[in-house]
């Protein structure tokens, strides 16, 4: 007899993992430079685990987009060749280890309640993948799981930089990091300005989680960075007029070289260059 698979949101490799990142983004955004989340992603999520071999073949389902529909479908077929090769026994392990730390270290009604964008797609890759492994599973449901997947592949794309990252709206109010500049930009009206991240700090955010085991392409992006905001200061400095704020600026400015030590980029690094980026923001309202 045909069997109906449910999914299940709790094992859905795909939905773990962006779930995890987007508690990394909150995390980093607290100033929390222990955050679980790194180290759970890191262990569970390299190239050399089960869970990170399969989320990969997730990610190329969820991320590409062709406008034809026979290419669509061979890339689902090539998909789940590559499904085929995975240790299913190992990858259930894994799975089961991952789900008893998350349980340890978060409420997990929380920690699974925050809404998925693309949730039908995740639960047709899950069903689609799981039915490879299950013998007798209903070829209705296995049928409508795809044509999901190759839906969601012919899509039409719209691509907008403001959509970038919608986990996290805005900052918590850091007096601490303000005195980097003068007592002049600790004002009273700083959380009214304080709502998005900008440019530059979706693009950090979005580079910090995306490359969280490739420390070799993470270190490269924080370097160039980190060259950018001493560029940006400089040219700045020239049009600070209060002295005490000259003062500071310039040893901030000395600061920056702190962030691009060490081959392994720190949590509190990418702290750092968000609290930078937003003292660009505030020096751009001051000095005009």
């Amino acid at each position: 007899m045909a069997q109906r698979v449910k999914h299940s949101k709790i094992k859905n490799t795909g939905i773990l993992f962006e779930l995890l990142s987007r508690q990394i983004t909150v995390d980093v955004m607290n100033g929390d430079d222990k955050s679980k989340s790194v180290e759970v992603l890191k262990k569970y999520f390299n190239e050399k685990t089960e869970l990170g071999k399969e989320n990969q073949l997730y990610q190329v389902l969820l991320k590409e987009n062709y406008n034809s529909s026979r290419k669509a479908e061979k890339l689902v077929d090539a998909v789940l060749r590559a499904r085929e090769k995975l240790q299913n026994k190992k990858l259930r392990n894994e799975k089961y280890n991952l789900i008893k730390e998350i349980k340890k270290n978060y409420v997990v009604e929380d920690f699974f309640r925050a809404r998925i964008p693309n949730y039908k797609v995740y639960a047709s890759i899950y069903k689609t993948f799981l039915s490879e492994t299950t013998p007798v599973f209903d070829p209705k449901e296995e049928v409508e799981s795809t044509f999901s997947i190759i839906e969601h592949i012919t899509r039409n794309k719209i691509k907008s930089r403001d959509a970038d990252s919608k986990v996290i709206s805005e900052f918590k109010n850091e007096d601490k990091d303000l005195r980097l500049l003068s007592y002049q930009l600790m004002v009273d009206n700083f959380n009214g300005k304080y709502k998005k991240l900008n440019s530059m700090q979706r693009n950090l955010l979005k580079e910090y989680v995306n490359n969280i085991s490739n420390t070799n392409s993470l270190r490269e992006f924080i370097n160039d960075e980190v060259k950018k905001v001493k560029e940006i200061l400089n040219k700045i400095l020239p049009r600070v007029k209060d002295d005490v704020t000259k003062i500071k600026l310039t040893e901030a400015i000395k600061q920056t070289d702190s962030l691009a030590k060490g081959k392994i980029v720190k949590d509190k690094q990418v702290v750092a260059l968000m609290r930078y980026y937003e003292l660009i923001k505030e020096l751009h309202n001051v000095t005009g």
